[in-house]
């Protein structure tokens, strides 16, 4: 069987300070300090593309030099939504679009909107989204959204643009958000969230995704899986979040892998 990755940070697990210190210091603290050796792991257990998502600037920086290194990655530019206030004058909006043309892009994201933190308000989230719309669709590349507790703004900037395409990542919202999502087309990524839930409505919108609608993900270092909870997050982990959709959705674990293989090629481009 073989996986794709389509949401990882491993990028971030270098010796030297990332682009983002958070996670960068959360790899170092597990002890994992190389990115290499993180994808290679993944290999050896199934997962042999893994999409590697910048979050700032110097982060899709860093997704695109490991992409450049490593052939099973590939790298996704993005500016996370809590960073927007950081990322609104002119030359970071011009060094941002420039990596759009860069080798081994494949994807804009992760950007959208996340009221539940509030670490940008709402008018720079906004901003920096449409700013990002704009960047895929000049270039044709698909998107991956983050979206928490803002899909009605949300939605009302995504339907003022023609031909988008993508994937809302770490879904753990109900059906009826489901029902907005598959309404445009878009691809449904799930991760290790789904295997510790509690939340019945979650549960029950992962098993109505249409097969042919999803994508699996880890967002490592974030959000392991279980029974692997208490260990930092890697991209191998994904194979424990397809056994639990197989048995959540009643799917032959073969058949996801298969399908949700495909999806990520075909999104993304993969070869």
């Amino acid at each position: 069987m073989e996986f794709v990755d389509t949401h990882c940070h491993i990028h971030e697990a270098t010796a030297e300070t990332g682009g983002d210190e958070h996670v960068c210091k959360k790899w170092a603290d597990a002890g994992f300090t190389d990115a290499m050796a993180l994808a290679e792991e993944s290999v050896k257990h199934g997962v042999n593309r893994m999409i590697c998502v910048g979050c700032t600037l110097r982060d899709s920086e860093l997704a695109i030099e490991l992409a450049n290194k490593q052939p099973n990655c590939w790298a996704s530019i993005g500016i996370h939504p809590h960073e927007a206030k950081d990322h609104l004058d002119a030359d970071s909006k011009k060094r941002f679009a420039d990596l759009a043309t860069a080798k081994r892009v494949v994807a804009v994201g992760e950007c959208g909107l996340d009221y539940y933190y509030g670490h940008s308000n709402k008018a720079d989230q906004r901003e920096l989204l449409e700013f990002q719309l704009n960047i895929a669709q000049k270039h044709d590349l698909p998107l991956i959204f983050h979206v928490r507790d803002a899909f009605e703004d949300f939605w009302s900037i995504y339907d003022q643009f023609q031909g988008l395409r993508g994937v809302i990542h770490s879904f753990s919202s109900s059906t009826q958000d489901l029902d907005q999502i598959l309404s445009r087309g878009l691809y449904v990524g799930l991760n290790g969230i789904m295997t510790f839930t509690k939340d019945d409505d979650q549960l029950a919108a992962a098993k109505r995704v249409p097969i042919e609608n999803l994508l699996l993900e880890t967002d490592a270092p974030f959000l392991t899986p279980v029974p692997e909870r208490g260990t930092i997050c890697q991209p191998k982990h994904l194979v424990v979040t397809a056994e639990f959709l197989a048995g959540l959705r009643e799917e032959n674990i073969k058949h996801i892998a298969q399908v949700t293989t495909q999806n990520a090629c075909n999104l993304f481009g993969l070869k």
